[in-house]
């Protein structure tokens, strides 16, 4: 498994390429952000379309909040 630090350096390389490198870095508003070595729980959302539309989906916002409200899970 790829470290976060391992993960931004990749990312950095192929950014430049991405028409919107928005839809992949993260940091959106309001983004809950915590210690990756302290988390428990890694939970992973994905959505069988674009992030665009993926991001805006109610029952995404309501799991990623009830995710985020856990302090072992990331």
């Amino acid at each position: 498994m790829l470290t976060p630090e391992q993960i931004e350096l990749k990312l950095d390389r192929v950014l430049l390429k991405v028409q919107k490198p928005g839809r992949y870095v993260g940091g959106e508003l309001n983004a809950t952000i915590k210690d990756w070595d302290k988390a428990k729980t890694r939970v992973a959302f994905v959505f069988p379309d674009i992030y665009d539309i993926g991001v805006s989906n109610v029952g995404l916002k309501v799991l990623y909040d009830q995710v985020n409200q856990r302090e072992d899970a990331l």
